[in-house]
């Protein structure tokens, strides 16, 4: 396999490359050419101008192209406009097919039909190659359509683009087709010679919390965590819904599991509702996280896949890298994400609306993520691999990045600590009632009582801090004849009931419930007097409440005061015996236990 890499300058130039091709071709064994034109011109004349003089000087040879954000050579972005890369196939029993289909949503069925019947027929077939366009067209149906292809075939490819990412003008198009914006060409390639590996790569980490994508219509996110989309940038990220929303929110996609692997969505713009226009679908009711880009984190990603590539000993690759990374690198350092594999072999590709692999069973559409496809003829036998070469230098223009990061983490943390509030409110709560569980009243009666061996040292009998317990009366009843609905309709009247005034008598009291129907109040700074007017209280106001089906119902109360230094559970074990007495002695009444 051999490859020339070039720009096109000018038909004088294009004609003398053309010329020298043919003649290395006449003279080494060849079986397949191919050309592959990646352009960010979408001047029709000119392309067809390359086109045709391509056909004129080598009317044997392929040819296939795409509009582009930009384009790769040598493993770095090109400087020109055009840039042409022609592949040279050695191998007798290397075999190539072109097709190029009319494509829209509602052609995407037949077109993969048809793909499939050609790839089916032709069992030779190793990998597909395509090059589509895609704006305007959600992609979702048409790669599910895809996964009728031979899981063994590599499928990978590009979406043609604008130089103008606000420019939904792209075109694709080859020897088998006219030059179209809505059109997709396919490479097939294969032979007992071929060999091909494809993989993606990301390099953008999860950080913070889940996020719920709780509405989602196509590539429109409206709403996560039932919020409007753009909030969570705003209120993490500080990132502001002007003109420059989709290059600040470029390090940080949403990133979120599809099919067994973790794909990258970035928003492309911010409506005024808050909803968000994603570079492609996203799923509703899934969890997503926003992702951030580090240029060390990035290469280290590249090197990984470089080094995988390395023992299949490629003699060349075909990238399809987002055009959000290149507008996350930018023009200048972009080729060190590419250069990697460059240092292995004739690196080329372009800048794209989105790129696509597949994994296993599914065929997925990618974010800014960069797909690499590895293609070599013959075996391995006397090569030597390469050595990967990684540029890991410090990068300029990464401040930005890292303060938007340090205002999520700072964001995220805050919310954590409040989700955590709320998590422990949740462990010393009723679930029912949302007062005290038994756990917490009891662990404050015991402070309060520890507290009280100070006192006792110093000689003083009574605390001024007071237990009041209540039990409602024939409670069982209402839960027979009324249902358990209505019965958890009263306890938590009562529990209403017992905060609003221990709130307005005793600000510092704690309302809990102990089990069941069963309620301790604990009052500190209150003498057994004035918690004997409160416990009467609390006995008339709950009388007092018509509950829609059980009425006026009535509750038993025991009133007692603790003692310095005497341990809780005597103390609890008094107002226990002081309810009981109010319950033995005809309930709806309160009974005071003197310590």
């Amino acid at each position: 396999m051999k490859q020339f890499q070039f720009n096109y300058e000018s038909e004088e130039k294009l004609i003398s490359m053309l010329k020298r091709i043919r003649q290395w071709c006449n003279s080494s064994v060849v079986s397949n050419v191919l050309f592959q034109i990646f352009t960010e011109t979408l001047n029709r004349n000119m392309i067809q101008s390359i086109c045709g003089m391509i056909e004129k000087e080598m009317p044997d040879a392929m040819y296939m192209g795409s509009s582009s954000n930009g384009n790769i050579l040598m493993g770095n972005k090109s400087k020109q406009p055009i840039s042409i890369v022609c592949t040279v196939y050695e191998y007798p029993s290397t075999k190539l097919m072109l097709l190029q289909y009319q494509l829209d949503e509602d052609r995407a069925r037949s077109v993969a039909e048809d793909l499939n019947k050609n790839v089916c027929e032709n069992p030779w077939v190793k990998s597909v190659m395509t090059f589509t366009t895609m704006r305007g067209m959600s992609m979702t149906a048409y790669c599910e359509y895809l996964r009728m292809l031979p899981k063994d075939v590599v499928f990978c490819g590009g979406g043609a683009f604008s130089v103008d990412i606000n420019d939904n003008a792209a075109i694709v198009f080859s020897s088998k087709g006219e030059i179209s914006d809505h059109a997709a060409v396919f490479l097939l390639t294969g032979g007992e010679d071929y060999h091909v590996q494809a993989l993606h790569v990301t390099g953008w980490k999860p950080l913070g919390r889940h996020l719920s994508v709780t509405k989602a219509r196509g590539p429109i996110l409206y709403e996560l965590d039932g919020k409007p989309a753009y909030e969570t940038y705003n209120k993490y990220l500080n990132i502001k819904n002007d003109e420059n929303f989709f290059f600040n929110t470029l390090e940080f996609p949403f990133l979120y599991e599809l099919n067994g692997l973790d794909i990258l969505r970035a928003p492309i713009a911010s409506r005024e509702d808050g909803a968000l226009v994603m570079t492609a679908d996203i799923t509703e009711n899934i969890y997503a996280r926003i992702a951030y880009g580090d240029p060390w984190t990035i290469l280290d990603s590249v090197y990984h896949a470089a080094v995988h590539f390395r023992d299949f000993l490629p003699e060349a690759f075909t990238v399809f890298s987002c055009a959000g990374r290149r507008t996350f690198w930018g023009d200048d350092e972009i080729g060190n994400e590419t250069q990697p594999f460059q240092s292995l072999a004739p690196t080329s590709g372009f800048y794209t609306s989105g790129e696509f692999l597949r994994n296993g069973d599914y065929v997925n559409q990618h974010n800014v993520t960069l797909v690499v496809e590895a293609q070599r003829e013959g075996d391995t036998a006397g090569k030597t691999a390469a050595h990967v070469d990684v540029n890991n230098e410090q990068f300029s223009g990464k401040v930005s990045m890292i303060n938007r990061l340090a205002t999520f983490i700072q964001a995220a943390t805050e919310e954590l600590e409040e989700a955590n509030g709320r998590l422990e409110l949740l462990a010393i709560s009723d679930g029912l009632t949302g007062l005290y569980n038994r756990s917490e009243i009891q662990n404050r009666i015991t402070e309060c009582a520890h507290a009280g061996e100070y006192r006792s040292a110093h000689g003083k009998n009574l605390m001024g801090v007071s237990l009041i317990m209540m039990y409602i009366d024939d409670f069982k009843g209402v839960n027979d004849n009324y249902g358990h609905k209505e019965g958890d309709n009263v306890l938590i009247g009562l529990a209403d009931m017992l905060r609003k005034v221990v709130e307005e008598h005793v600000p510092d009291g704690s309302v809990g419930r102990w089990g069941g129907e069963e309620f301790m109040v604990l009052l500190p700074e209150t003498k057994l007097e004035e918690a004997t007017q409160i416990a009467e209280l609390f006995r008339v106001n709950f009388n007092a409440i018509n509950f829609k089906q059980a009425g006026h119902r009535t509750m038993s109360l025991g009133v007692t005061e603790m003692i310095a230094g005497e341990d809780a559970d005597l103390t609890c074990m008094r107002v226990d015996d002081a309810l009981y007495e109010a319950k033995r002695n005809g309930k709806n009444r309160v009974v005071v236990m003197q310590p």
